[in-house]
């Protein structure tokens, strides 16, 4: 982390502008009850659109109480989310994944200041057809093989069996055991793009270090089919028979019958993903969600400070359940809303 980017977080609780201070101070504390009725004015949220169901759900429950309050909730994926952000063109970003250097460096050079708040936890289904009764777990060593950037123009599922052969026996187990090999079909991927978060961490998570130590870039094969609509991932996947990708465990829990959710080996076992193996951190795939809110925005409109109180209230963070994500531990979600406060 550099100097900058510390230093541009460790300012951002230091930001005492009076107008932002009277709305807190008018505002009932996070961890209480929602705020009363009669809130007015509009907030403009993007970002993630793995976070977007979380956001929506609780821009609808306050919209319910404060009919005179509108929303705007979009999400175009991570990365443009704090595109827009930087720039000082929406209230709150979505995130599902921390803020970057280069993006820290955006939001400083256009003077946004903002507070990181940690908001739920998800799971990174990785998916096939539920066709597919050929593929029941697999290893890093496995997605990395099928998956990552050494496994460009492989057509078929068994066109990486010689690249986990050598992965194998370079790295051993310590990435979990291979599954090779693979069977003789087609190998269809579908998954996010580069502009969504949930590329980012599968990345981090899944094939970053086995890439690091082949000296390879730290990226995904290119020749896929990416979109930054979960929906469209969902019924790519459904659609063909042998086929693999990845999306948020909301996503894949809500598909229904139409895909398979794979086991994941990190080197103790197979373990499916689910809200429980995600919380206890068994389930190998998983990572934290954020809510970036930019400060001056919400120094000038209280709707912006008013939305954040509730979100962070017992009846608006009941809603990373209700859409089927992952609840912060109690020590966790109170070091959020002793964040918020403090701002």
């Amino acid at each position: 982390m550099t100097n900058f980017t510390t230093a541009v977080r460790t300012g951002l609780a230091l930001v005492a502008a009076a107008a932002l201070l009277l709305a807190a101070c008018s505002s009932p504390p996070a961890s209480g009850q929602p705020s009363g009725e009669g809130v007015t004015g509009e907030i403009y949220v993007s970002g993630s659109s793995t976070v977007e169901p979380i956001s929506n759900s609780v821009a609808e429950k306050f919209q319910d109480a404060n009919p005179d309050f509108d929303y705007v909730v979009e999400g175009p994926g991570t990365g443009d989310g704090f595109a827009k952000f930087c720039q000082g063109q929406t209230d709150i970003s979505d995130a599902s994944r921390a803020i970057k250097d280069e993006e820290v460096q955006a939001c400083g050079d256009n003077g946004v200041e903002y507070v990181e708040l940690k908001i739920a936890f998800d799971g990174l289904s990785v998916i096939t057809s539920s066709e597919n009764a050929d593929v029941e777990c697999l290893s890093f060593l496995d997605l990395y093989a099928l998956l990552g950037p050494e496994s460009e123009n492989f057509e078929t599922w068994s066109d990486a069996n010689s690249l986990a052969a050598e992965l194998a026996a370079d790295l051993g187990s310590d990435y979990g055991a291979s599954h090779a090999p693979y069977p003789d079909a087609p190998l269809a991927v579908t998954a996010p793009g580069e502009e969504s978060g949930t590329f980012d961490s599968f990345v981090e998570i899944a094939v970053g270090k086995i890439a690091g130590a082949r000296n390879q870039d730290v990226t995904t094969r290119p020749d896929y089919t990416a979109s930054a609509n979960d929906n469209v991932i969902i019924e790519g996947i459904g659609g063909t028979a042998s086929s693999l990708g990845w999306v948020g465990l909301a996503f894949a829990d809500g598909a229904g019958d139409q895909i398979k959710e794979i086991a994941i080996d990190r080197g103790d076992g197979c373990v499916a993903p689910s809200a429980e193996t995600v919380s206890d951190g068994s389930y190998p795939i998983a990572r934290p969600l954020f809510i970036y809110v930019n400060l001056a925005r919400a120094a000038a409109n209280a709707a912006v400070v008013d939305y954040v109180d509730f979100y962070l209230s017992d009846e608006g963070i009941a809603s990373v359940a209700e859409v089927g994500y992952v609840d912060l531990p109690a020590d966790q979600l109170a070091a959020t809303r002793s964040t918020w406060d403090a701002r």
